[in-house]
Order: C-alpha cells, then structure tokens, then sequence
C-alpha cells in the first residue's frame, strides 16, 4: 500500500513543479475591440495586474473583426500552453447565434479562466424626451407604436439587445437604428431619442444633464449612477449588463487555469483595481471556473432566446 501510494504522488510532482514556475515566458491576451474599448480597457488593465503578480509580460494584442470571431478563432486555434488567452466578452455568448457559421463553437472550444467585470448599460434618451421615468417611458412607448427611434451601434449588439429584451419584456416596440459611427451625437442633437448605451459611452452628458438617464440595466444600482433606479425595479428579473472575463485554448493545463483564477481574483479584491473598473462604470465579479463556465451557458441560452424571438441573425 505504501509502495502504491507513493507510486501515486511521483506522476504529480513535476506537474506541481511545472505550475510552480508558470509563466516562464510572455503571454498574450487577445481582444477581440478596437484599443479604446470597454473590453480593451478591462484587458489593458487586467493584463498590467498579472504582468506585475507573475513577473512576466500579459501583452494586450487588439485583433478587431468579424464582431470579435477573428480574436476568438485565433485563440481557439492556438496551442493550449498557457501562454494565450482571449478576453471574452457577452459578444462571444450572443455571437454563437447571432452567426449562422462559425468555424468554432466558443463554449465547446475554450476553457473559462476567470470573469473579470460586469458593466450594465444604461436607457438614456435626449432631454426633450417626453419621458423622465421608466413607466412614463413605458406608458408613451404603447402610445406610440413604432414611432420612437432606438440607436444601436450594430446589429446583434450588447446595446441593440438590450433594448430587444426591454421590448419583450415591456411589451413595447421600437425602431432600431443602426450606425456605424459613433450614434451620441444623434441623441444630443434629438435626431435620435433612445439608446442602451454603455455607461462610460455617456456618463459626461449624463452629468451635465445634455442627456437624461431613466434606468440601468444591471441587477443593481451602479455606484457610478448611484440615483438612477434598475429597470428590474419596474420589471422584475429584467436584466443586461456587458460582461468581461478571460478564457484559453481548450486543453490548457488545468494548473494553469487555477493559477491564473487565483491571481484575477486577488486582483479584483485590490483597491485601485476596483477603483479602476469603477470608472468604468463596471463591477468586478469574481468566480470559480467552474462557476464562470456555467454563467456562459446560461448567457449563451438567455441571448441565444431573445435573438431568434426577434429573428435576429448575422452570415
């Protein structure tokens, strides 16, 4: 028995030693948003903490495209090392309905490492907006069928979304505008008086009152709109928030990822970071990889239910 047990442990030891001395080298984490993106802040940021907790360099690569499936099929084709990873956000969750082809299927072909932040959005609406609460919003929204304009940022995104599930669930329906710059000058002009915008997208006008939040979108109250209500407090289990974590090739060593869950979530726990990810209007939000592995399933299903009730797809 005790020759057996001790013929037990030896296969383990390197492995122990192996993660011990992880990493050795550079790593890479890929974003799938142009630099200056919410998803690239949150990588720039994330990529700095574990440059300095592991003494080597978490390069930031941005590789835009394809609504982010060009970064990700990059990191699902790379080798399962440890030394490349993809900052995932809710896009990859909705992408794998939104497209009709893919050429990898993101829960199946990546391994979770770690969720990093949640950043809800907020329901602004330009200041001659007859509307200054959710349920007036709601009530002029039914008396007008069809006649309120809703910005979107592109077709499948977290923004269009959000207010598709908003017209599901408030029984009300808008016309969906979509732009391929930037949609916030519309909104101060009135061209446009409707968006589910990212808050760090519009908090400035917020403030300075040039736009009018009427809710956000998370579960809770954001500390960066500390007065602003959820639109869960006028329609309850209403909820969507943009989501940012890492994950790595399929077959990463499982060392690895433990490793690197146990450092993410030091770092969310640090002030500064939280501080940070505040700014950005974002909450961190710390799990198992596991845990997090489940949240994208369940995200995947939630978006997957709202983009064919809306007939919503992308080639």
């Amino acid at each position: 028995m005790h020759v057996a047990a001790g013929a037990a442990i030896i296969p383990a030891t390197p492995r122990i030693s192996w993660a011990q001395t992880y990493p050795s080298r550079p790593a890479r984490l890929f974003v799938g948003f142009f630099a200056g993106s919410l998803t690239d802040s949150v990588a720039r940021l994330m990529g700095q903490w574990l440059s300095e907790r592991l003494g080597q360099q978490f390069i930031v690569e941005d590789q835009p495209g394809a609504g982010t499936n060009l970064a990700t099929e990059m990191v699902v084709r790379a080798r399962p090392d440890g030394y490349t990873f993809l900052m995932a956000s809710s896009s990859n969750a909705i992408n794998a309905t939104l497209y009709a082809k893919l050429n990898f299927d993101f829960v199946r072909d990546t391994i979770p490492v770690a969720i990093v932040a949640r950043t809800p959005l907020v329901i602004v609406v330009n200041p001659s907006f007859p509307a200054k609460t959710v349920p007036e919003f709601i009530a002029y929204a039914k008396a007008n069928p069809g006649k309120i304009n809703m910005a979107s940022p592109g077709i499948g995104s977290s923004v269009h979304l959000a207010g598709e599930l908003f017209m599901k669930m408030a029984g009300v329906n808008f016309v969906v505008v979509q732009y391929r710059n930037s949609y916030v000058p519309d909104l101060l002009a009135g061209q446009v008086p409707l968006s589910f915008s990212p808050i760090p997208t519009t908090i400035a006008n917020i403030r300075a009152g040039t736009l009018r939040a009427l809710a956000v979108t998370g579960e809770t109250r954001s500390q960066a709109l500390p007065d602003i209500p959820t639109v869960g407090e006028f329609i309850p289990s209403y909820e969507a928030t943009v989501w940012n974590g890492v994950v790595a090739p399929k077959n990463t060593p499982a060392e690895i990822i433990d490793k690197l869950n146990s450092e993410i979530n030091a770092g969310l726990t640090d002030p500064k970071m939280m501080a940070r990810l505040s700014d950005m209007g974002s909450v961190p939000k710390s799990m198992s990889p596991a845990d997090f592995g489940k949240f994208i399933v369940d995200d995947t299903d939630k978006w997957g239910k709202v983009i064919r009730g809306a007939n919503i797809e992308r080639i």
